[in-house]
């Protein structure tokens, strides 16, 4: 009977050292002190749109002005990228008041390496009509893009320091 004494405020102390190094607690305002009788971890999708970040291009790999009117309708792009510090830059123009038919997405594969990244426009993508996206490897990339009722200027080029 008292070693199981002993062992319930241990294994309380390792649940809160747990807690404690997740980050799951920390300094936050309290009127009052309460101890949870079981401790319950949920882990729930959460959608965040990613740090903007801003920056300005120089010399351009790629600089066209693309109409989609249609989902069935895909573009595709191919460049080689010969300095590791360099972007791509789109720009969105909704051609229709009711946003949730405008739409764009564009997938980045390094050809090289098979790796791709895909960025975009409404439906799950957000609403920011101008995205910059900072680059860090050379080699031969494709551009995928397809969208509906979205006018695109795209831009891909060496970042200015």
């Amino acid at each position: 009977m008292r070693n199981s004494v002993l062992l319930i405020p241990v294994v309380l102390l390792l649940v809160l050292a747990g807690a404690f190094s997740a980050g799951c607690m920390g300094e936050q305002p309290s009127s009052s002190t309460t101890t949870p009788a079981a401790v319950t971890t949920t882990v729930s999708a959460v959608t965040t749109s990613a740090q903007q970040v801003s920056f300005t291009l120089g010399d351009h790999y790629l600089q066209k002005s693309y109409s989609f009117q249609s989902e069935s309708q895909v573009v595709t792009e191919q460049f080689r990228v010969d300095n590791p510090a360099w972007g791509i830059e789109f720009d969105i123009l909704p051609l229709n008041d009711d946003l949730q038919y405008c739409w764009f997405e564009m997938t980045v594969t390094n050809i090289d390496t098979g790796k791709s990244q895909t960025y975009g426009y409404g439906r799950s993508n957000g609403y920011e009509l101008k995205n910059q996206i900072p680059m860090y490897t050379t080699g031969p990339y494709k551009l995928e893009m397809k969208g509906n009722r979205v006018k695109v200027d795209v831009t891909a080029a060496k970042r200015n320091p």
